[in-house]
């Protein structure tokens, strides 16, 4: 099974939780947890036919395309599991910043 976003939806592999600090602390799961949720970066891997498009017809200028880093809102969409990878499903309102 594969996942496609549809309409204005975007597909972000969101970027794994750090498990231990840059000086080797090991951060406990409950903490993880918390900041699983506080992830605000990932890379766009699709999105669907009509993102980044507005009711009036202007879309963004320089759109995010699939490979692009993003950021978006902490508890925006739902997350999705395939294949043991975790995803996020997002609307494209949601995405706040392409990360150069």
């Amino acid at each position: 099974m594969k996942i496609i976003a549809l309409h204005d939806k975007v597909l972000v592999k969101p970027d794994p939780v750090e498990k231990k600090t840059a000086g080797g602390i090991i951060i406990p799961d409950m903490t993880a947890d918390r900041q699983k949720y506080a992830q605000m970066k990932g890379t766009v891997v699709s999105y669907g036919d009509v993102a980044f498009t507005h009711a009036d017809g202007d879309g963004w200028r320089d759109k995010p395309q699939p490979g692009d880093r993003i950021m978006f809102g902490k508890y925006a969409g739902v997350e999705l599991v395939e294949d043991d990878e975790e995803y996020r499903m997002i609307r494209d309102e949601d995405v706040t910043a392409r990360l150069a």
